[in-house]
């Protein structure tokens, strides 16, 4: 009798059907979340850039309130605007770019606002159109900011936070 069993492998079958159908599904879920965590990374950047361009053209927008009022006022004016502190868990920050490469369809501008995303690969750049010399050497962080004309500096600038 003890003869007949080592040779009878019909066990077997069934623990190797069940190791293959184990592993297959292993492999198979294991690429599913890589291919998820791909997928996530670049949702995540695209969203990170239409935040920031939101962003970009409410402030190029706050910008050009601000000329409109100093072109006619003989004071100093100051706006106050909030804008989020972070997009797509990212904090950025808002520069001037004078290089005129904002958008070549734009003729009358060669001046942009360039929003930058720190720990996401997100850059973009929003035109401004301005009568008054705007402070291209200012640079702030996202959050809280105020957009200020000068009537001193004849010049409108940014600056971080509210004064």
């Amino acid at each position: 009798m003890t003869g007949r069993l080592h040779t009878d492998d019909r066990a077997v079958s069934v623990a190797i059907t069940h190791v293959l159908t184990i592993g297959i599904t292993a492999i198979l879920i294991s690429g599913l979340m890589i291919g998820a965590g791909s997928m996530l990374d670049s949702e995540k950047e695209r969203g990170a850039k239409t935040s920031l361009e939101t962003t970009g053209e409410r402030l190029s927008g706050e910008i050009s309130s601000v000329d409109r009022l100093a072109a006619g006022e003989q004071g100093n004016v100051s706006l106050r605007v909030d804008h989020p502190r972070q997009v797509s868990g990212s904090t950025y920050t808002i520069e001037f770019d004078e290089d005129g490469d904002c958008d070549p369809l734009l003729d009358e501008t060669d001046l942009c606002l360039t929003l930058t995303a720190h720990s996401e690969d997100a850059n973009v750049q929003v035109p401004v159109v301005s009568e008054t010399a705007i402070d291209t050497d200012a640079s702030v962080r996202g959050g809280p900011i105020t957009v200020a004309y000068s009537n001193d500096s004849k010049e409108i600038t940014l600056e971080s936070g509210h004064r």
